[in-house]
């Protein structure tokens, strides 16, 4: 019953996001060269803004070593948490915030147009124990072919919804 549930609310939030961004995902395998993203723009609560490289690295970061199964290779990136960008926009779980958290979901797209969803409540480390997190480098090294900002979620068998040249996070909130 719980997966059922599960599967039922992940298809309707992949509906009500279809339905609110106007977009479907491309084909991530294409090989269609993508635009580099140079600033990623954040759309939450009725208000859009605009993150620069600067904006990222002033905020606290994270490292995180993945396996990369694209070319088969352990990777070390480092970024802002997920967490703390919906923090920032008033999703936590701090003071009662759960209902907002469990009622969250983002679109992370890049400039291909390739887009994936998270649901606010697995990007918190007080309930996984995986992290996302919007990179900024990879092993010490500002991103090359990636742009300058890529969305890496750990604990994944695949990098499927990783987003190369991140562009924008667009976070809703279902009452």
């Amino acid at each position: 019953m719980k997966f059922t549930s599960f599967a039922l609310a992940l298809a309707l939030c992949t509906t009500a996001a279809s339905a609110q961004m106007g977009a479907m995902p491309m084909d991530h395998g294409s090989g269609k060269a993508s635009v580099p993203s140079h600033s990623l723009t954040i759309t939450a609560a009725g208000r859009t803004v605009s993150l620069t490289m600067a904006d990222l690295q002033a905020m606290p970061q994270r490292t995180l070593r993945v396996h990369n199964g694209h070319n088969n290779q352990d990777e070390t990136y480092t970024g802002v948490g997920l967490d703390d960008l919906l923090a920032k926009y008033g999703i936590t779980l701090a003071n009662g915030g759960a209902h907002k958290v469990y009622h969250s979901y983002l679109k992370a797209e890049g400039t291909d147009k390739y887009w994936v969803l998270y649901s606010a409540s697995e990007v918190m480390p007080e309930l996984h124990t995986w992290d996302a997190i919007v990179a900024i480098t990879l092993d010490g090294k500002p991103l090359q072919t990636d742009g300058e900002f890529k969305m890496v979620a750990g604990g994944e068998r695949r990098p499927a919804r990783w987003v190369s040249n991140l562009s924008a996070l667009t976070i809703v909130t279902l009452e």
